[in-house]
């Protein structure tokens, strides 16, 4: 339970600890930040972590000019970051598709997964990894999924560049922005479940498109 409003603490007051950090470490929060979004995007297990509100906390505080860091060195960074999380989690996926087919399940996963999965991969083709990327958790299993699935890397690879430069950069930039107007800093608590509404709206719509056929 503890570990829960810890965890909860974190998410919602993700401005003030980048604050804090940034006090403590400087420049090696450029590091933190990148094994955040790499341990979000490239460890199936670990699908909770903030991606979304981390790209806009880091944002605003790259605008601050008491800060040390630029958001023109946190964009290209997390790029990479994301990119690199999303190939280990590829060929993860890849390496453990046939025994997740042979298989009724490994840990979380079902063989229904993957089939529904491929489905979907076919019906909507790469642009669905670009929008898998701005909806937390699907984020962290649809390039595990991908490679247990039968889409190939040359397809994957590209939509999953184009997905990771969309979001780091325009969640990013929309922090650089906007995350120091007043407003936004005294009810950053409401900008975090806004950004997490707006990512899992596909989702809502999907289902009650699913529920309708």
């Amino acid at each position: 339970m503890d570990l829960i409003k810890s965890l909860l603490d974190f998410l919602l007051h993700l401005d003030r600890y980048l604050d804090l950090w940034a006090n403590e470490y400087g420049i090696l929060l450029y590091a933190i930040l990148f094994l955040i979004i790499f341990t979000e995007t490239g460890l199936i297990v670990m699908p909770l972590l903030p991606g979304d509100s981390l790209l806009f906390a880091a944002g605003a505080l790259a605008a601050r000019p008491t800060n040390e860091l630029s958001v023109w060195i946190i964009i290209p960074l997390l790029i990479v970051a994301a990119l690199l999380g999303d190939n280990v989690n590829y060929f993860v996926g890849k390496f453990l598709g046939t025994k997740i087919k042979s298989r009724e399940r490994i840990l979380f996963f079902k063989r229904e997964y993957i089939t529904e999965t491929e489905k979907f991969y076919d019906k909507y083709g790469g642009r669905t990894v670009i929008i898998a990327r701005f909806i937390p958790i699907v984020r962290t299993i649809a390039p595990f999924v991908a490679g247990a699935g039968s889409m190939s890397y040359g397809t994957y690879i590209k939509f999953c560049i184009l997905g990771a430069i969309l979001w780091v950069t325009s969640i990013s930039l929309l922090g650089y922005f906007f995350g120091n107007f007043p407003i936004v800093q005294k009810n950053f608590e409401l900008v975090v479940f806004g950004i997490v509404g707006l990512s899992i709206v596909p989702i809502i719509i999907e289902f009650f498109k699913k529920r309708a056929r």
